[in-house]
């Protein structure tokens, strides 16, 4: 469906102030043909700025954008290749569905939009509702309505701004398929604005992490998940322990690092920065769903990283998960979420435990970044 010749979205150098605040921070973002692309981040980061200066609702304070061979810097919304949909629906009420999704075709002054129209709305299942008003829908059939009204116009890039933020837990989940689905089925680039890591991961075929006005990190989800480069994006995408340690040297493709008067082992190619451990200290980081608790003292290392004499302090049943906090002898508290498939026993609040989990699953990151840099507040942007 997307036209032949389209190419890659290029942002070079883009940059957007407001008065003396800059929102978006020299920013290089190269977004591939086709591709299912998010930007990620919390409020005020400077996502939804970057898509507004796509869609040409924002000027650009300094660089350039381009899409294939064509600089779309500074075109007018309605000249530029690219349709945007919203988290509000801009539905029109007084039209049936079907008026709505053929309104972009019949503003182009095409009469015969019969077939085209009931070909998006087979693509967005909603072929039987051409008849009804937007009221008579429920939110997330509303919002594959904006959707097939803005593919209807073939754009080589859609634009999502937060487009399922209105909906209710159980639909946004739903709803996250079928945007994926879509997708894939019409290959257009899709670029996704969201502060939710779920939505994100479950649809983009690459994610940047945005904070600030920057990219923290881009990549693969699972990438970015197993291997952060960034204290903030360790704490943004998802939760992290991340406990204060020393290097004490390498045996051959690991790095130890003590905690305590524990030493544990990290595999070289899982330490963010080669000159930041070389430093000696470093933040060790572990994601909670990788530990395994022991009873105290009852199960060896055998190859595991492992810190003893930790305390449970509190124990949050979830139904597929138990999740645990345990206070270590130093202070700090971690968390633990383990599964529960009765393979394992379970512990209660006062309980001795040791925490046990591969090297493979640790990674080092620099110790002159901020611990809670990410650590998610409430955001109700």
């Amino acid at each position: 469906m997307a036209d032949s010749d389209a190419e890659d979205l290029v942002l070079t150098g883009v940059t957007k102030k407001f008065g003396t605040f800059k929102a978006v921070d020299d920013l290089d973002l190269t977004v591939p043909q086709g591709s299912f692309f998010a930007l990620l981040g919390p409020s005020g980061c400077g996502k939804t700025t970057t898509l507004r200066m796509v869609a040409g609702l924002e000027e650009l304070t300094a660089g350039a954008i381009t899409l294939g061979p064509q600089d779309i810097s500074y075109l007018k919304p309605y000249k530029r290749p690219v349709n945007t949909v919203f988290q509000s629906y801009a539905l029109f009420p007084h039209m049936t569905i079907f008026e709505n999704v053929a309104f972009g075709l019949r503003r182009q002054g095409k009469k015969d939009v019969k077939k085209q129209v009931e070909d998006m709305l087979e693509l967005v299942e909603l072929a039987q509702y051409g008849a009804r008003k937007p009221t008579q829908l429920s939110g997330g059939q509303q919002q594959r309505v904006a959707l097939a009204r803005a593919l209807i116009n073939r754009p080589q890039v859609l634009l999502l701004d937060e487009p399922l933020g209105a909906l209710d837990l159980k639909l946004r989940r739903a709803m996250q398929i079928e945007l994926k689905r879509i997708q894939t089925e019409v290959g257009i680039t899709f670029v996704h604005v969201t502060h939710d890591q779920e939505e994100a991961m479950t649809m983009a075929d690459t994610v940047a992490v945005m904070n600030a006005g920057l990219i923290e990190q881009m990549g693969e989800p699972k990438e970015l998940y197993e291997h952060p480069r960034t204290t903030f994006v360790a704490n943004f995408l998802g939760q992290s322990n991340l406990i204060k340690a020393k290097v004490n040297g390498t045996d051959g493709d690991q790095i130890r690092a003590e905690i305590e008067g524990s030493t544990l082992r990290v595999p070289r190619d899982r330490a963010a920065d080669d000159a930041a451990v070389r430093s000696g200290s470093v933040w060790v980081g572990i994601r909670p769903e990788k530990v395994f608790l022991a009873a105290g003292g009852t199960e060896t290392s055998d190859g595991s990283n492992v810190l003893r004499r930790g305390r449970v302090t509190d124990v949050s049943f979830i139904g597929v998960s138990t999740q645990y906090l345990v206070r270590m002898p130093w202070g700090q508290e971690l968390m633990v979420f383990e599964q529960n498939t009765g393979a394992r026993e379970d512990f209660r609040v006062g309980d001795e435990v040791d925490l046990h989990w591969l090297p493979d699953h640790t990674f080092l990151l620099d110790a002159d970044q901020d611990a809670t840099a990410g650590v998610e507040r409430e955001d109700l942007g």
